[in-house]
């Protein structure tokens, strides 16, 4: 008896499941309490690090290293939302799985992504970040604000906001299990985000 093929998230969507919602759901709900925060300073250096490098990786289209940053099976959230709500009965910006993530890089290497002739150049602010506890030791829960300054053709766009990262430690390394980018404007008009914001 042959066994069974193992599951890989960048060809199936297998663990995008009812589960999968609640849990990113209730990660995003209530965490950034006070009695949460984490106060040590190699701590908090450590995840502002992670959150620059991430900052760096995609502002030098490094998008192949950026998506290494993140667990096998995870979330890319952009909620249309102001409080984020419910993916699966709001309109979101986008919730991309692995696959997907690995679907925009590829199109984006095409050279035919047409809302990237010409292509974007950006660069990231990123500052008060926070590390918040969870009942999980190997989970961290981490905001950061961001600016993210986009200069395309003859124009120069501005996109603020803030990110919240739910990280997972394997292995001795801490992985990105979730991304959520709440922009300050997600309700109104924000043309399309070609870029990875």
């Amino acid at each position: 008896m042959s066994m069974p093929a193992a599951h890989d998230p960048a060809r199936t969507s297998y663990y995008v499941n009812d589960a999968l919602y609640d849990e990113v759901i209730e990660a995003f709900t209530n965490w950034q309490r006070d009695d949460l925060v984490v106060t040590d300073h190699v701590e908090r250096d450590l995840f502002r690090r992670l959150i620059e490098e991430e900052a760096r990786l995609l502002d030098n289209d490094r998008l192949e290293d950026w998506l290494k940053l993140f667990a096998r099976e995870c979330v890319y959230w952009a909620p249309a939302t102001v409080t984020g709500g419910d993916p699966r009965r709001e309109v979101a910006i986008s919730f991309d799985d692995r696959r997907r993530m690995e679907d925009r890089i590829y199109r984006l290497r095409t050279g035919f992504a047409w809302s990237q002739k010409p292509k974007s150049r950006t660069v990231r602010l990123v500052s008060n970040v926070e590390v918040f506890r969870t009942t999980n030791e190997s989970i961290r829960m981490v905001r950061s604000n961001f600016l993210i300054n986009e200069f395309r053709g003859i124009e120069t766009r501005t996109l603020p906001g803030w990110a919240g990262h739910r990280y997972v430690e394997r292995n001795g390394r801490w992985e990105i299990q979730a991304r959520q980018v709440n922009l300050l404007e997600c309700d109104q008009c924000i043309r399309n985000p070609s870029i990875v914001i």
